[in-house]
């Protein structure tokens, strides 16, 4: 049986419609109409002979095989644009200061900096992990270029680069206690995520207690590996000893976004993006 090739431009329609939440915004984003846009994933589909999306009354969704394929889709992207920029782009060289939330450590940072030292070895990239509302204001001090971070609920700054779910997490061996308040390893005041959770914990009627508070989420990880508190994390990013824990309210999900060239003009950004969408 032969195995049939996946065409690019397939793909790049595919992953269009599930960054943009539908397929009106990712012809606007492509440059082509919205029945254009529906063909390429018809025709994708019959390619797999499997639905990428469920398509309801306001919006589409992925379906599992769809978020399988977004995976590799990405990386594909990624490295065709790799391979192209290799042998067409004229080289690229400067200094790239980029400050990241450290939701991208460790699990994103490290192999977004090697495919983009890879592809860029004449950009010295000065790096700065921190707190996302901190890197922003330290943006608009002109101390940074690109900030990589989330955004908060109803803001418009930004481009977006993949949402996630905020999910509550713990080691293996945690229990909720019932008896006494919930302990939490938190964040200081000010984030995002420690906000949402103390709300929606406040709206639930379930009693907290903050336990462990660190400027570092690894901090906020070690605490809840070590199995005396809770706390709350994007899903992709979980490190290893910590679980999902049910029985919570939910959190809903977060945008992670590009701060500092909303306008996508420096040659640097969409491979940027690329890069991270492909280890997303």
């Amino acid at each position: 049986m032969r195995v049939p090739d996946l065409d690019l431009d397939l793909l790049r329609g595919f992953v269009t419609v599930a960054e943009r939440g539908g397929f009106t915004l990712a012809g606007q984003a492509l440059g082509l109409t919205q029945s254009a846009i529906s063909l390429k994933v018809k025709r994708l589909e019959e390619l797999l002979g499997k639905p990428v999306f469920t398509r309801g009354a306001k919006q589409v969704t992925l379906t599992r095989e769809g978020e399988s394929l977004l995976a590799y889709a990405r990386r594909m992207l990624a490295l065709n644009e790799e391979a192209v920029r290799q042998f067409v782009a004229p080289p690229v060289s400067g200094r790239l200061r980029l400050g990241v939330a450290d939701h991208f450590v460790p699990r994103h940072l490290a192999p977004t900096l090697a495919r983009f030292a890879r592809t860029w070895p004449e950009v010295r990239i000065e790096v700065e992990v921190g707190r996302s509302h901190e890197l922003r204001a330290a943006l608009a001090r002109e101390e940074l270029d690109l900030v990589l971070g989330k955004r908060r609920d109803g803001e418009t700054e930004g481009r977006v680069i993949f949402t996630e779910a905020v999910v509550w997490v713990a080691s293996r061996d945690f229990v909720i206690p019932h008896e006494r308040p919930l302990p939490l390893a938190m964040l200081p005041q000010g984030c995002m995520f420690r906000d949402r959770a103390l709300t929606a914990l406040s709206r639930a009627g379930i009693a907290l207690d903050v336990v462990y508070t660190s400027p570092s989420l690894m901090g906020i990880a070690a605490a809840a590996q070590a199995g005396f508190a809770a706390t709350v994390m994007g899903r992709t990013g979980l490190p290893d000893g910590l679980v999902e824990l049910e029985g919570l309210p939910p959190l809903g999900t977060a945008e992670m976004c590009l701060f500092g060239d909303a306008a996508g003009q420096s040659p640097l950004v969409e491979p940027l993006l690329n890069d991270l969408r492909a280890v997303s």
